[in-house]
């Protein structure tokens, strides 16, 4: 299945001058979403995995089906204020700014191996974030997974010796 005809490119958004990569018409069709679940999934099917973690909001769209699919839990990362226990938290800087992710203190053990997946790979900020509060908490990341790669923006640079997949690269 050819995915890349199920993303589209929306000019000018969120500002002048960028193609933003609209993933809402993968999400609309249920075989190319599931498609896409299922191919995430499968790459990381023989590796050993504790749990699957993404930042939020769109890193949940593929997390939590392929949580389901590889049968193990999901951490979800966010941002200050919206766990209700307590929590690790991690703060990086941005372009124009900065930025925290949370996660539930108890969400893992040391040395838990936990899979990070996003919809799309950007600069690369913010998974080099996450995977560092994972680490900070004790886990080691397997992998970074990944829908979408905006190769021409280098974001592998911001993820050094680890394992990254994405099944679309623009």
């Amino acid at each position: 299945m050819d995915l890349k005809a199920y993303i589209r490119d929306v000019p000018d958004f969120p500002k002048p001058g960028v193609m933003f990569k609209d993933i809402t018409p993968l999400l609309s069709d249920p075989s190319a979403f599931s498609y896409a679940v299922a191919r995430m999934s499968a790459h990381y099917a023989t590796e050993i995995i504790d749990s699957i973690a993404a930042a939020e909001a769109r890193g949940f769209l593929f997390a939590a089906p392929m949580a389901l699919e590889l049968r193990k839990g999901l951490i979800p990362l966010r941002k200050p204020g919206k766990l209700p226990h307590t929590t690790h938290s991690f703060k990086y800087d941005l372009e124009y700014g900065s930025a925290e992710l949370q996660m539930h203190s108890d969400a893992i053990r040391r040395g838990s191996r936990v899979l990070m997946v996003d919809d799309v790979l950007a600069t690369g900020g913010t998974m080099a974030a996450a995977c560092k509060l994972i680490e900070q908490a004790g886990g080691v990341v397997v992998g970074c997974a990944f829908l979408i790669e905006l190769s021409f923006l280098n974001g592998r640079t911001m993820l050094p010796g680890r394992d990254c997949f994405s099944l679309i690269t623009y």
